[in-house]
């Protein structure tokens, strides 16, 4: 005899309302209302212990109930080992964050290099006139320090500004290029050979718009089309040259104290001169803020090409009563013109700007002002 074994059915509950008993035959039909609908459920499944010979159980017209039980083990939805440590884990995520931020702190954007300054001075044969440029040079330098600061002249003196170009222009880290006579190192770091990429700004060392601004400087900077030039422009007229200025004169001991001195004091400012109107104007613009400085009347004048001269400017405020009267040196270093209106002075005569810290300052500025915004080459102040 065999025991009859058991084995798990699941069996799927109706979700349709049970039919209604039908009237048998001799039974009056009830007059019981017919229940509402009950609400749909889905299919729970519930174990049945069946004998293994019992045959499947069946529904009425649907054939056999099919087996909805999972086949096998269950699968296991428990979390795969130890759980997380949510504690742990932020201050994991904590820390990663703590060193990704102290080493972008570590990383440095990198700039592209600044432009080389080249200071453009005119040139002397008086040889103070070097050695003053030479020293105004190293009080930019140590304004600015790493800025590659060098020096050309537009005459007379070397380096020649057209050899300070040819070495920005040759490859970087090399000292000379086969066919170009070997131009002088002019200035820079030793061994850094041509300009960087950014290229180069010409600061004019140069008080006014004239001939070598407008023309000669704009003429070599567009000779070297490979190198990326600026022209900027010239240091006067600025307030900081009148602030030169004004130390200049009182280191002569000249000063205006009380308004009977004032009544009698003047100042002639010397400039060297030019045929241009816009050189002239500058210098009468730098006349106008020095007068406005000092309180008392400053009338320009010029070693040569243009009007009036020194002495015609002292006999012009004589005439006006101004007795008392220096002369302030327009000139950024000693030289022939410089000397020239000296000697034509019987007062007290300042030194030129020369090496000035006011001076320092402006180069820098007009550097600047050059890189922000003043159009390359062709020039600031328009192509010839």
């Amino acid at each position: 005899m065999t025991v009859p074994t058991t084995e798990t059915v699941t069996e799927t509950r109706r979700t349709t309302p049970p039919r209604a008993p039908t009237a048998s035959a001799g039974t009056a039909p009830s007059t019981a209302p017919e229940p509402a609908p009950a609400p749909s459920r889905q299919p729970v499944p519930v174990p049945v212990s069946l004998p293994k010979t019992a045959a499947p159980v069946t529904e009425a017209g649907t054939g056999p109930v099919p087996d909805l039980s999972w086949p096998g083990p269950g699968p296991d939805l428990s979390w795969p080992g130890p759980g997380p440590d949510l504690d742990s884990t932020g201050q994991l995520i904590g820390r990663i964050g703590s060193q990704l931020g102290s080493g972008l702190l570590r990383v440095r954007p990198r700039h592209a290099p600044a432009p080389v300054l080249l200071l453009a001075a005119h040139g002397s044969r008086d040889p103070r006139a070097l050695a003053t440029v030479r020293v105004l040079l190293e009080r930019v330098r140590e304004l600015r320090p790493g800025l590659d600061v060098r020096l050309g002249h537009v005459e007379l003196d070397a380096p020649l500004l057209t050899d300070a170009l040819r070495a920005l222009d040759r490859p970087r880290n090399s000292r000379e290029v086969p066919g170009t006579g070997g131009a002088p190192h002019t200035g820079g770091p030793p061994g850094t050979g041509g300009a960087p990429a950014s290229g180069v700004v010409l600061v004019p060392l140069l008080l006014s718009r004239g001939r070598h601004v407008k023309h000669e400087l704009p003429a070599a900077a567009r000779a070297r089309p490979a190198l990326p030039s600026r022209v900027a422009a010239p240091l006067g007229p600025h307030p900081l040259l009148v602030e030169a200025l004004r130390e200049r004169l009182a280191d002569t001991g000249w000063r205006v104290r009380g308004a009977r001195e004032r009544a009698t004091s003047g100042v002639v400012l010397a400039a060297a001169g030019s045929r241009d109107p816009d050189a002239a104007a500058d210098t009468r613009a730098t006349a106008e803020l020095l007068a406005q400085r000092l309180g008392v009347p400053v009338v320009p004048a010029y070693s040569c090409a243009a009007t009036p001269t020194v002495p015609a400017a002292l006999r012009a405020l004589a005439a006006r009563g101004r007795h008392r009267v220096a002369v302030a040196s327009y000139f950024t270093a000693p030289g022939r013109c410089a000397a020239r209106c000296a000697e034509a002075a019987p007062g007290p005569v300042a030194a030129p700007l020369g090496a000035h810290p006011a001076v320092a300052r402006l180069v820098l500025r007009r550097y600047d002002e050059a890189r922000a915004g003043a159009p390359a080459v062709p020039p600031l102040f328009g192509a010839p």
